[in-house]
């Protein structure tokens, strides 16, 4: 017979519920007390003055009403609300959030209305609190901080440079097509040489084969030699690319590999500096030690989860990542089972790609892996459970001070992380 499992109430008899509308120069704040009155919505300013003003109001509130706890939310929308997690994460107040999604949902709730405004909102969010539809608030402090906002910085570095490498592919094309058919991969040494010093099918052929040849060696390293320097020479020499209006698309292709060596540069720098402050926690070597993790996916596991202490079971950690699991059933209807997607999403995706790594041949959880495929699981859902399943290993190294070992696969030993 199952448990029922008995959920912790957000708001209680004893809680000034404070609710924020978060907007980019002035917020909008709700109070709700115990006994039904309550704060009508007032704006304060995104500063020092305005955050100080509105704690100043929470407490006289707490203690004109005689409270002892008090519960702060907002919507988990954009940077413009973390100055104001910041200020109040070392206050007496517990920090909560709702998502986006729930308040569109439930918005016409206290009013029979579609309306949003910025006066309705934070009562939309106070209801979405009292009904316990909330997720924690992790404000990362020190080298966690700085962990996150490197494997941020990374990640929008990375699918800048995604971007311009696309649109280097679509330009090189136009002028020599046949470029991408003999050196497949744009971003190589030997491509970035060759696309910088002899960009147009004219400029090859004038090189001839053995100077060409000679330049390919010396640039791959010996990779590359007489074959693929006759091979390039030949499509040059029978190339289809356009010549019309060449010189605008080379201008525009060397300002691309420009973007692309910026990019890279910051990337590198950014790895560099992950790798340095993961160095100063401790514990990141336990981490380290599952077979298939690297540094990179470590400190994005640390930089979103920030201190795991926050979480009281696994449980709590996959809702965190929005890779707890729901179903839509009705009547004789029996929906499947997804991941909600409700969490950080960088973390979420870190632990896709990590199950990747996990899964191969020898990997520590290629047994799992296969016996998932062999009961007739999709290879995707198959990944995303263990994907789930790493995120309890990981927990369970974290909350047991001690690096991986093949123990964490024993029957039960999971389940006493949750």
């Amino acid at each position: 017979m199952n448990k029922i499992r008995k959920i912790e109430k957000v708001v209680n008899a004893q809680t000034l519920l404070v609710t924020v509308d978060i907007s980019k120069f002035k917020h909008t704040g709700y109070f709700r007390c115990p006994d039904g009155t309550e704060v009508l919505p007032f704006e304060f300013s995104n500063n020092r003055i305005g955050f100080t003003v509105f704690y100043s109001m929470i407490q006289n509130t707490k203690n004109e009403k005689q409270l002892n706890r008090v519960v702060v939310g907002f919507e988990s929308t954009g940077p413009y609300a973390e100055p104001l997690t910041h200020f109040l994460r070392d206050k007496n107040v517990e920090l909560v959030q709702v998502n986006p999604v729930h308040t569109k949902r439930i918005k016409e709730i206290s009013d029979n209305s579609p309306g949003k405004t910025d006066k309705k909102d934070p009562k939309v969010i106070a209801d979405l609190i009292e009904l316990n539809r909330v997720l924690k608030v992790v404000v990362p402090v020190g080298v966690s901080a700085e962990l996150r906002r490197l494997t941020h910085a990374r990640e929008r570095y990375l699918k800048v440079n995604t971007l311009l490498v696309n649109q280097l592919y679509d330009l090189v094309f136009l002028i020599f097509p046949e470029f991408g058919q003999i050196i497949k991969d744009i971003q190589t040494k030997t491509a970035q040489y060759l696309l910088n010093h002899y960009l147009t099918p004219q400029q090859i052929e004038e090189l001839g084969v053995e100077q060409l040849e000679a330049i390919l060696r010396k640039v791959s390293r010996g990779r590359f030699g007489r074959e693929q320097a006759e091979r390039l020479f030949e499509a040059a020499r029978q190339s289809v690319g356009i010549r019309e209006g060449q010189a605008s698309i080379i201008k525009e292709i060397h300002n691309l590999l420009q973007g692309i060596a910026q990019q890279k540069h910051f990337i590198n720098e950014c790895e560099s500096d992950i790798c340095h402050n993961l160095e100063q926690i401790s514990w990141s070597h336990n981490l380290l030690s599952i077979k298939g993790i690297g540094k990179i996916t470590v400190a994005i596991i640390i930089g979103e989860v920030a201190d795991f202490n926050h979480f009281k079971s696994s449980d709590e950690l996959e809702k965190f990542a929005g890779l707890n699991l729901f179903e839509i059933s009705s009547g004789k209807h029996k929906g499947q089972k997804r991941i909600t997607k409700r969490g950080r999403w960088l973390l979420r995706k870190c632990l896709y790609f990590a199950s990747l790594n996990v899964v191969r041949k020898g990997g520590i959880f290629h047994d799992h892996y296969q016996s998932y495929l062999d009961r007739g699981m999709l290879k995707q859902k198959a990944l995303i459970a263990i994907a789930r399943k790493l995120l309890r290993v990981i927990f369970a190294i974290v909350r047991d001070h001690k690096k991986f070992d093949r123990s964490y696969f024993q029957p039960g030993q999971l389940k006493e992380a949750a």
